[in-house]
């Protein structure tokens, strides 16, 4: 399709409905094409998503809450309205420091990932 149109908060209620909640927080892939993912992840106060990366560099913009995410020995916090940007394979942790939400895009140079 030549474009998506996606109500971002119709969407964020549709996932917090849902039953299938893990380890405090529950995630909608939005859009996946082989070079660009856009997941939606709601997450509840004081749920941790443990240090990872991504082979793709990626974004971060909090819609709703406070986060807060450290990488490359800094400590970022992210309430609304913060966008952060990371580049390809930095490892990070991301804390919610209340019921928040976050929309969180890859992107990959040309490429699919390897998975």
């Amino acid at each position: 399709e030549p474009f998506m149109e996606i109500d971002l908060f119709a969407e964020l209620a549709r996932l917090r409905g849902e039953s299938n909640w893990s380890a405090g927080h529950n995630a909608r892939t939005l859009i996946k094409h082989p070079d660009l993912r856009v997941v939606l992840i709601a997450i509840d106060a004081h749920a941790r998503l443990a240090e990872h990366k991504s082979g793709g560099r990626i974004s971060i913009q909090v819609l709703e809450g406070h986060v807060r995410l450290k990488a490359l020995g800094r400590t970022f916090s992210l309430r609304a309205g913060a966008l952060l940007a990371l580049d390809r394979d930095v490892a990070h942790d991301v804390e919610a420091l209340e019921d928040s939400a976050f929309l969180l895009t890859v992107a990959w140079a040309g490429h699919a990932p390897a998975t």
